[in-house]
């Protein structure tokens, strides 16, 4: 009689490595051990780079079989059957039942083109059997477990026509088709905002529960490693630093990358004048204490001068209504604030909240409704495009997603050296290929970045790439839409201490757009909270978080995971 494994997944010395041309073989993986006991969490977690999703991916079964190699000395057993040595066809058959798989970008991993309702039904159908009528009603069953209102109807919606926390949730609902016995959840919370992201943590922690499934959560947010991990394992360099229990990895860390990693967080009390990186940590130098000396100040002073002032600021967006109607959907309604220079206004707020709206609205990539935008004395609304034209160069933007705002045809250097070109700045090539070397250095690339593809870097590499690229043109103002969500938290303070130095530097405003309310306090000087286009609250940052006035403000900082379990 065989005999039960004692973990449902365990791998042993999984090295991978991949082929990017007949001379460079990269080495993503080195011996990695670790295992997933039945009905645990184990938060698999590191920075980008550190091999974490590679791992998740070749206990799927999902690496490019052209270019990814296995090592032959690799073992990945799940249930006590070595997934390695299956044939692709008996790899399928556990693959979407036994064990299946959340990714990070929703809207990459739904079909566009099919309905939310038969991806579901998809599942069910080809791995369980069933007919069209008795599929679709367990995909309504689903679709309601998983939290989505009106699931009949929702049934028939397109991903697009949903918001990305219910997304989000129609990915775990095709995982959970199947009562899999394992559920890997790569990053299911990075581009969510905090209550929506304590919404999906519940939700999987309650899913866990009920279904008894054990889950592989994959992250960079230690903080919430902290809430949902019975085990820690750390990934550095395609390598394990440290593994354990959470309670020990997270409270008396053994390795001192661990410790890097925790140290990075911004703090939810108090602002260092800057956050430490991994290398002050692993070089021992000593943390910045919380000390008076240390603390950077903050908020609005009556001698600030504004750079652009905002005046009841609205847009609508209209859809057919009949065949000859149209219905209005207001996005921002009447929304008036300053942003002084060298100053930073923090947008808080929930998804669908007119957060990004707002920014595109102000950099005229939306037509207003209606309102005022005076940047530096100049009405930017009223004037043609022409003379706008002078504005973009000092107005910039970091997109949300790194993924869609890098073009793939293109070469870092190219992508890099295009707005100079545009702007005319540089003398030559030359001088503008040195230019854009020094940006990437400074956001923490190499140079030989410059000769690579987007599609070459992780989520994070290209999120610096993108906001290097706004930074060759030395903006006055500077739109962060989201611009640190895809960062691990090292990368992450080495950017918002990056942030910090040019507004100190060169005097740049910031309309920092964010779901993290930690980040957003480290940086703001003044936070506004928005909801269904409105504001509902505007303090200084300090302030704000102190002593709340609106509910709603209090109930986002109430979903701020604080390392203590949901």
């Amino acid at each position: 009689m065989m005999m039960a494994p004692a973990s449902l997944l365990q791998v042993r010395d999984l090295s991978v490595s991949f082929r990017i041309s007949a001379r460079r073989v990269v080495h993503a993986v080195r011996q990695v051990s670790f295992d997933v006991p039945s009905h645990t969490t184990v938060a698999l977690v590191g920075e980008s780079g550190s091999g974490k999703s590679v791992s998740s991916l070749a206990v799927m079964g999902l690496l490019p079989p052209d270019v990814s190699i296995i090592s032959p000395a690799s073992r990945v057993l799940f249930d006590g059957i070595d997934l390695l040595s299956l044939s692709a066809r008996a790899r399928r058959q556990i693959r979407g039942k036994a064990m299946t798989m959340i990714f990070q970008e929703p809207m990459s991993s739904l079909n566009p083109v099919l309905t939310t309702g038969f991806q579901i039904m998809e599942v069910l159908r080809l791995h369980m059997g069933m007919g069209k009528r008795q599929a679709r009603e367990r995909a309504i069953a689903l679709l309601d477990e998983v939290g989505i209102p009106d699931p009949g109807s929702r049934m028939d919606y397109y991903p697009h026509q949903m918001s990305g926390g219910q997304q989000q949730r129609v990915m775990i609902a095709m995982a959970i088709a199947c009562a899999p016995k394992l559920l890997i959840a790569d990053e299911p919370t990075t581009a969510l905002d905090v209550t929506i992201q304590h919404q999906i943590m519940e939700l999987i922690r309650s899913l866990q529960e009920r279904h008894r499934m054990s889950v592989l959560f994959i992250t960079h947010n230690l903080k919430l490693v902290a809430e949902v991990a019975d085990r820690v394992i750390v990934m550095r360099h395609g390598e394990i630093q440290e593994q354990g229990s959470a309670d020990q990895v997270l409270h008396a860390p053994a390795h001192p990358y661990t410790r890097a990693l925790l140290a990075c967080h911004p703090p939810l009390v108090g602002r260092p004048w800057r956050l430490p990186v991994i290398e002050d940590v692993l070089e021992n130098e000593p943390v910045s204490a919380l000390a008076p000396a240390d603390v950077r100040l903050r908020g609005y002073t009556e001698k600030d001068a504004p750079l652009l002032v905002v005046n009841n600021l609205q847009k609508c967006f209209y859809l057919r209504d009949g065949l000859f109607g149209r219905k209005a959907l207001p996005a921002v309604k009447g929304i008036s604030f300053t942003l002084p220079r060298g100053k930073t206004l923090g947008v808080v707020g929930e998804s669908g909240s007119g957060k990004t709206t707002l920014g595109l609205t102000l950099l005229r990539i939306h037509s207003p409704t209606g309102g005022q935008a005076v940047f530096d004395g100049q009405d930017i609304f009223s004037m043609p495009d022409a003379a706008f034209m002078a504005y973009k160069k000092r107005m910039q933007i970091v997109f949300q997603n790194p993924f869609a705002s890098l073009n793939p045809r293109f070469t870092v250097g190219q992508i890099m050296t295009e707005p100079m070109i545009i702007h005319r700045i540089g003398e030559s090539a030359q001088e503008r290929a040195d230019e854009a070397v020094e940006w990437l250095r400074r956001v923490g690339l190499s140079p030989d970045a410059l000769s690579r593809y987007p599609h070459e870097f992780s989520g994070g590499q290209r999120q610096r790439i993108a906001i290097a690229r706004c930074l060759t043109l030395c903006p006055d103002m500077l739109v962060c839409d989201e611009s640190v969500s895809a960062l691990d938290v090292s990368v992450q303070a080495q950017v918002l201490n990056l942030l910090q130095d040019l507004q100190d530097e060169l005097g740049i405003s910031y309309l920092f757009i964010s779901h993290d309310l930690s980040v957003v306090r480290y940086m703001s000087d003044r936070v506004m909270v928005l909801r269904h286009g409105e504001v509902v609250e505007m303090a200084d940052a300090d302030m704000l978080y102190r002593e709340p006035a609106h509910p709603y403000t209090r109930a986002l900082l109430s979903s701020i995971p604080c390392g203590k379990p949901v």
